[in-house]
This record gives structure tokens, sequence and C-alpha cells, in this order.
């Protein structure tokens, strides 16, 4: 059973949030605030978070910033706002998804099972024993790690999905609406620039591990890069 815990510093909210999610099978554990948040995600260790970004003295992006220092679990952020700037200043941050306020709590927990189906080892048709190696690249699905040059590079579920695709087919392009797709299968209409910043936050953290295995396509989109030491 999925633990998923759920944080907002209205109750009301994180009453119907979790009542949604235990009557689709998920357990829950809560916070009321982003300091409590930190402490309950170390305690419990969730296989998702669902976190409201506007809370007071420790919002939902610094607590997203925190947990992404060590850890990978799949964040959901909440926000009263539906700007686009703020989605993708999530994205930026390492969110897998943003729902905004008000919002149907069986849209939620429709988001929160796609997150997690794309985070399963045999996702796709892939064995839970799939590893993918390209040059200095290895992705091992079971567990949901990438590595680079023997190092570890964490990302996101979504990350995660983009990159794995694309390694799959070296050299094949891919457009926005193809990577829209991949990591979005529940079929939402996002923006390029939505996709773009994954891929950008994608290239940063291997550039930090020493590498670069995407490309860009001018005009069309990116692909994998054949030579994944390549930085062109």
């Amino acid at each position: 059973m999925p633990k998923i815990l759920v944080v907002d510093d209205d109750p009301h909210i994180r009453e119907v949030v979790s009542f949604a999610l235990t009557k689709s099978g998920f357990a829950t554990v809560e916070a009321a605030d982003g300091a409590a948040a930190l402490a309950v995600a170390e305690r419990e260790r969730p296989d998702l978070i669902v976190l409201d970004v506007t809370m007071p003295e420790l919002d939902g992006t610094e607590v997203c910033r925190r947990l992404r220092r060590t850890s990978n679990t799949p964040v959901i952020f909440l926000s009263s706002r539906d700007d686009e700037i703020d989605r993708i200043v999530g994205l930026e941050l390492g969110a897998d998804d943003y729902v905004t306020k008000p919002f149907s709590p069986r849209e939620l927990v429709a988001r929160v099972k796609v997150v997690l189906r794309r985070q399963a080892p045999a996702a796709q048709g892939e064995t839970a024993s799939a590893v993918l190696e390209r040059g200095r690249l290895r992705l091992d699905s079971a567990r949901h790690e990438a590595f680079w040059d023997g190092k570890l590079v964490p990302l996101t579920v979504t990350e995660f999905a983009i990159l794995r695709a694309m390694a799959a087919h070296p050299g094949r392009v891919y457009t926005r609406d193809i990577l829209m797709d991949l990591a979005y299968p529940d079929r939402r209409v996002v923006s390029d620039r939505t996709i773009d910043s994954h891929v950008r936050h994608l290239r940063a953290k291997f550039q930090a591990a020493g590498g670069e295995p995407i490309a860009t396509a001018h005009g069309l989109g990116y692909r994998f890069a054949e030579d994944p030491g390549s930085t062109k």
C-alpha cells in the first residue's frame, strides 16, 4: 500500500485529500507546515508527497528544494495560483506535477496514480531487472536510478521517464509533443516551456556529474546523443 504524505496548513484540505487517497487504497500521513513535512518525510519515507506551495514560515518551494538535496521522492505541488511561471519554477525545483486550487479530489488521486505508475519498475512492459547502458550512462529501471561514470545522478520520476525513453533510441529526435506524452501519460496539455524546463533540469544534473547525454535538434526537439560524452 503506497504511503502518501499530505502537507497543507489548511486542516480541511488535508482532511479532504487524505480521505480521497485513503478511499482509493493509499495510506496517508499528514503535516501542517513545512518544518513538520521535512521531519515526517524523514521518519515515514513516503512514496509520494502532496505539497502545498503557500505556507507560513517554510513554504512548499523551500521544502521541495531541501528534499531534493537528499531525496527523489515524487512531489505534486498544490497551489492557489495557476500562473505558468509558478508551474515552471515548481518543476525547476524538482516537482513531478502541479495541481491548482480549487481542485477535484478525484483528479488529484488520478495524478498521484500516474506519477506512481511512471515510477513502477515494470512500467511500459519493462522487466523489473531492466538495465539500460549507453556509454557512460547507466539506467536501472528497477531501482529508478541513473548513473554517469558510475556516479549516481538523482532524477525525479518525470526526468527519469524522459531520459529513459530517449536513451532507448539513441539519435532519434523527440519532439516536445512526444515528450509531453511520455512525461504526462494522462494526456494533459502542458506547454513547451514545461518540457524545456524538464530537459534543462536534466542537463544541469548531468553537467554537474561531468556529462551531457541530451542534444538539441534545433527547430525539432531533443535527442539522446549517440556519443554520450558529446555536448553538441
